[in-house]
């Protein structure tokens, strides 16, 4: 995919970016959520939806600076992280806030408490997302974020394979779809489910730009 085709494509929904990134940082990709979170964030003007963005974005900046004995960046993060949650309201889009404001005061009053116990589980309508329970709209957004953090290096295919995702939705067609559904669900076979998806990839770019050719 190329740069034009990633600026052409619209921002995430905020219901599918907020479920997309609670999945990746409660399965522990802590770093990697904020990227859902940032790609719905950007463009809205301030407001509700887009303090609960930063918000969100800021608890999860903190939460990996502590991880990495990073303690001012912490501190900083995670003060953050607790005003614009504050401001978003205590169940904005249906995120129970509570428990990741409490989080974060931790971390800005102790940055080193990250050692002594984990971070909260992030609940939406009373639900914790995980790969196992995510929608397809989610799926595919988090499904490139998962493969950049564990894999660097095929989120560009991970991207195009998602694209080729949606043009499969109500169709017959559901093999692209399974297999990333199949690399967020099964860590152990991550690395051979990416080879064959890449194999997809490759071979659908080849015959679009067959098609191109011929015009």
């Amino acid at each position: 995919m190329t740069d034009a085709d990633s600026d052409e494509r619209p921002p995430p929904p905020v219901p599918v970016a907020l479920r997309a990134g609670a999945a990746l940082f409660n399965e522990g990709h802590v770093l990697a959520a904020h990227d859902p979170w940032e790609a719905a964030w950007l463009p809205l003007a301030d407001g509700r939806d887009e303090r609960l963005l930063h918000g969100l974005i800021a608890a999860a900046a903190a939460t990996h600076h502590a991880a990495d004995h990073n303690w001012s960046g912490a501190v900083g993060c995670a003060g953050n992280a607790v005003t614009y949650l504050g401001d978003a309201g205590p169940t904005p889009r249906g995120l129970d806030s509570a428990p990741v404001r409490e989080w974060c005061r931790r971390l800005a009053a102790d940055p080193e408490a990250i050692e002594r116990s984990s971070p909260p589980t992030i609940r939406i309508d009373g639900t914790a997302p995980r790969f196992d329970n995510l929608d397809l709209s989610a799926a595919l957004l988090a499904a490139p974020v998962l493969a950049d953090a564990v894999a660097p290096g095929d989120a560009a295919a991970f991207e195009t394979a998602a694209e080729l995702a949606r043009e499969e939705e109500g169709t017959a067609r559901t093999t692209v779809t399974e297999l990333l559904f199949a690399f967020l669900r099964t860590p152990d076979a991550r690395p051979q489910v990416a080879a064959r998806l890449t194999d997809h990839v490759e071979l659908a770019t080849r015959k679009r730009r067959d098609v191109d050719d011929l015009f």
